[in-house]
């Protein structure tokens, strides 16, 4: 009779559970089980107070059920008693240490309760029982995000996010998800199974290169940063206001420096994407020109109706047929997508007027002349930078190291280059 019960409860047959319950207590009166369900029914029938009664009166029977103090601690948190459910959820978790659930309720009840540091160590404790749980993943991982500790957050979520299956979760996050951890071969693995799976699509290529270190462009491809940055246009500004996106800010406080906003000057903004400087130079500029290769982004800046000019092409062809065109370029963010900077700053020195200045933001590299990261953009180390701006015919005038953007909680270290024409 108990089987049949609890087969009509778990499937929704609340009716016909009751009456079974009933009819076995008036049988057999005192039957644990059968006032412990009866107790639980009578919860989600709104009928609690009874089926907290009934609950109490079972665990008084059998002290030593675990799984019947946890569900206590449920029925206590469905009415808001989260002091009472946290006292039922660590009973559950000192009788029956090797279940992960009853820590975990402990956490969230913690949690609840604003007694974080009690609610990381009871999400700890889950994950110690068992690494692979997903539910306390992510708990802890909005726990530290709820407390600013955003680096860690991104642990955990990204632990959560990697757990079997993963048939159907995208690649591109998986990647991700798997560099933010550190796993740099399984991002790459994952990304060569997206190249095979596309292989006309560069974004996949283009990723595996930067994990797996194989066949490393001197510069990302033009379809790659076309196809990316078309596909990420409609949520760009969004997505960077999240990051806390600082380009466009270093770029105008450079500019501010050396001149006045006076309206003189013939100015490019190189990759202008959807146009986030524009509207902060513009006061500094008769023209201001905007190209770039992506049609989302370009169609994006043009709504910001600040560009005199905006042209879609690859950056380089550009620079090579307007000599002598420009007073100023200013590029935020742009030439993290050349790894040799040689014929791009080439290029700029052409397009500028004698004595035209350049203003450009670059992630930086640390000890390193230059590298392709997991995340698919290059760095550049302050030396090289400086290096191969004198070779292109420029003087250096500022490199001021800032943040460009934050990714999971960390911040992406960049320069602010200023350099002259000669």
């Amino acid at each position: 009779m108990l089987e049949i019960a609890l087969k009509h409860h778990m499937e929704g047959g609340l009716p016909e559970a009751e009456a079974l319950y009933r009819a076995l207590l008036e049988e057999s009166p005192g039957q644990p089980d059968a006032l412990h369900y009866l107790g639980i029914l009578l919860h989600q029938k709104g009928e609690s107070e009874a089926g907290l009664e009934l609950v109490g009166e079972s665990l008084r029977l059998l002290p030593g059920r675990a799984d019947w103090h946890n569900d206590l601690g449920n029925m206590l948190v469905g009415l808001g008693r989260f002091r009472q459910a946290a006292e039922a959820f660590l009973k559950a978790a000192e009788l029956d240490p090797r279940d992960a659930n009853f820590p975990n309720n402990l956490g969230s009840t913690f949690a609840k309760l604003g007694q974080y540091d009690d609610a990381e160590s009871a999400f700890r404790q889950a994950l110690t029982v068992d690494p692979g749980f997903s539910d306390a993943l992510l708990n802890m991982g909005n726990l530290l995000e709820s407390l600013d500790r955003k680096v860690e957050a991104a642990q955990y979520f990204c632990k959560a996010y990697v757990l079997e299956p993963t048939d159907q979760k995208p690649k591109s996050m998986l990647g991700i998800a798997y560099y933010t951890l550190g796993q740099i071969d399984d991002a790459a693995r994952i990304y060569r199974l997206w190249m095979e799976e596309e292989p006309e699509n560069p974004i996949p290529r283009h990723l595996y290169a930067s994990c797996s270190g194989c066949e490393v462009p001197k510069r990302a491809s033009d379809s790659y940063v076309e196809k990316t940055f078309d596909e990420f246009s409609e949520k760009f500004d969004v997505k960077m206001e999240q990051l806390s996106y600082q380009g466009h800010e270093l770029v105008l406080k450079a500019l501010s420096r050396h001149f006045q906003p006076e309206g003189k000057l013939s100015g490019l903004d190189a990759g202008c994407g959807t146009g986030l400087c524009g509207p902060l130079v513009r006061p500094y500029l008769s023209h201001l020109t905007g190209v770039d290769i992506s049609s989302g982004m370009l169609e994006a800046a043009r709504e910001k109706q600040v560009y005199d000019e905006l042209v879609r092409m690859e950056l380089t062809a550009y620079l090579e047929i307007h000599p002598g065109k420009f007073d100023l370029i200013l590029s935020s963010d742009t030439l993290t997508y050349f790894g040799d900077l040689g014929e791009v700053l080439e290029g700029m020195r052409k397009v500028l007027k004698e004595g035209g200045m350049l203003i450009f933001t670059i992630e930086e590299s640390k000890g390193a002349n230059c590298m392709l990261n997991p995340h698919g953009r290059y760095s550049h180390g302050r030396d090289y930078i400086e290096n191969a701006l004198g070779e292109a015919g420029f003087e250096v005038l500022e490199v001021e190291s800032g943040i460009m953007r934050f990714e999971f909680g960390s911040a992406v270290d960049c320069l602010a280059v200023t350099a002259r024409a000669r």
